[in-house]
């Protein structure tokens, strides 16, 4: 906490609450209570990374029971916002390439793909890594790059995927993303070419340069 005008989002339920033991790990990186293949513990330690980055704080109450509340503070201004930049992408940003997408959380996946289609690619959906082997098995030949979450349901890592299909084709471009850079969450990041890392959340922009990027590299 520091001195100075904050606005507070203050979101609650009236759930089934948290005892003190889990309340004390809630921020833990890879800390879940859900079953294994469920969730992977990232999304409350995401969100207090991202409003310390903005030198703000989250504060949580919660009794077994009855419920949660979250508070998240952040730095007021009293300086006008700046108008939202322009993010058009250039020609050279489009493709025409087949790209095999993976993420479990649709609200991530599918306007994901819908602005790679608008780029001109092909996208073919899958929501985790088991999935995502059987596209590849009906559509091998035609893929050019595997656009992947890094931690996802099902038991395969996005690099655990990236490893099987590297084996059958070694010229696969690949992309992890993925809240957590590779080295906090504790993997390596491979030397090898046409291989990129892009930090979530991101923008279009962003998203339209890595995977031009990656499918340029030779």
């Amino acid at each position: 906490m520091q001195p100075g005008p904050f606005v507070c989002l203050a979101v609650a339920d009236t759930g089934c609450g948290m005892d003190e033991a889990t309340l004390a790990r809630i921020f833990e990186p890879f800390f879940t209570t859900k079953d294994v293949g469920k969730g992977t513990g990232l999304g409350l330690s995401t969100v207090q990374g991202i409003v310390a980055q903005h030198k703000g704080w989250v504060e949580v109450t919660s009794v077994l029971g009855q419920g949660t509340a979250f508070k998240v503070f952040l730095p007021a201004t009293e300086q006008a916002a700046m108008a939202p930049a322009q993010t058009r992408t250039t020609p050279s940003l489009r493709g025409h390439e087949t790209i095999l997408l993976v993420e479990d959380e649709v609200g991530v996946r599918m306007p994901a793909a819908r602005n790679l289609q608008r780029l001109g690619y092909r996208v073919l959906q899958a929501a985790h890594g088991p999935a995502a082997l059987k596209l590849w098995q009906e559509h091998a030949g035609q893929i050019d790059l595997l656009f992947s979450d890094m931690l996802m349901p099902e038991g395969l890592t996005g690099l655990d995927l990236a490893q099987q299909l590297w084996a059958e084709k070694p010229s696969l471009k690949v992309i992890i993303s993925s809240g957590y850079n590779l080295e906090m969450a504790g993997h390596i990041i491979p030397a090898a070419g046409g291989f990129a890392f892009l930090q979530k959340p991101f923008t279009l922009l962003d998203l339209s340069q890595t995977i031009r990027t990656c499918l340029d590299q030779k």
